[in-house]
């Protein structure tokens, strides 16, 4: 209770410091937050030209909505990926480059790391607008989708918070973290069904292979999103009942992490 009441109380710190991490993400550049924009739309154009045109890759059209376009299904994925990388990259130096904040005066440190995730998901609610808008202009009508989108972002927050609360502390205590985290995300990311549609994998991996590849949260999320906005129909019950036991689980575990190591942060840094 005292826990839960330190962190309703510093409400108004954590806005502040999210306020700040918005104002500063793209200071003195010139284009703004177009680079929001431009960064996911520059992936997705070498992606495509390298799976789609050179490797063929050809994934199957959307079942029942009948889209049919690589880099729109590209981004269906791509785009919560991004979302995960830039919360755990970003989260991950929230207590370093905020030492001497942390030394100086006491709050609930987790304010931090929130504070960089609201500021990343900033960011994907602008990308995620500008793919609807996409996406309704090639005729997938996915404007009915959109309360279920969100409940899904907001699923996928849960987690990314977890993880980047983990990876923060880790960073304090280890900074080799940062250096292995790079490698992490390399195979995390071919990993999970982004650039190439999961179908790929069903069909040549069976039996434990398979199931452990399911068990990657990444691999459900991506599923998820693409079954939204670009098959237009509902996710399983059971992929949902998966992301959402596994993201607050996930959470569970960051915050436990967090509370056991916090005490020597000051010291630490």
């Amino acid at each position: 209770m005292s826990y839960s009441r330190d962190l309703l109380d510093s409400r108004e710190l954590w806005l502040n410091l999210t306020l700040r991490e918005l104002r500063s993400k793209y200071k003195r550049s010139i284009l703004g937050w177009g680079w929001s924009l431009l960064n996911p739309l520059a992936t997705m154009a070498i992606f495509t030209v390298v799976f789609s045109v050179l490797l063929k890759s050809d994934p199957d059209p959307g079942n029942p909505s009948g889209l049919h376009v690589f880099a729109l299904f590209l981004l269906c994925g791509l785009l919560p990926w991004n979302y995960l990388s830039n919360c755990l990259t970003g989260g991950m130096f929230t207590l370093v480059g905020n030492a001497n904040l942390v030394k100086k005066v006491y709050f609930p440190r987790e304010t931090l790391v929130a504070a960089s995730v609201a500021s990343w998901l900033v960011s994907f609610l602008i990308e995620m607008a500008v793919l609807l808008v996409a996406l309704v202009v090639f005729g997938n009508m996915v404007l009915p989708w959109i309360p279920a989108l969100i409940v899904l972002m907001l699923i996928q927050t849960v987690f990314t918070l977890g993880v980047a609360l983990i990876f923060s502390i880790l960073n304090v205590y280890f900074r080799d973290t940062q250096h292995l985290v790079g490698i992490l995300l390399q195979v995390w990311f071919y990993g999970t069904p982004i650039i190439y549609p999961i179908k790929l994998v069903q069909d040549h991996a069976d039996g434990w292979m398979l199931r452990l590849y399911e068990l990657n949260p990444m691999v459900q999320f991506v599923k998820a999103y693409r079954n939204l906005l670009y098959d237009l129909r509902w996710p399983s019950a059971a992929t949902i009942a998966y992301l959402v036991a596994v993201s607050f689980a996930v959470l569970a575990a960051g915050i436990a992490v967090f509370r056991r190591f916090e005490g020597r942060l000051a010291e630490e840094l």
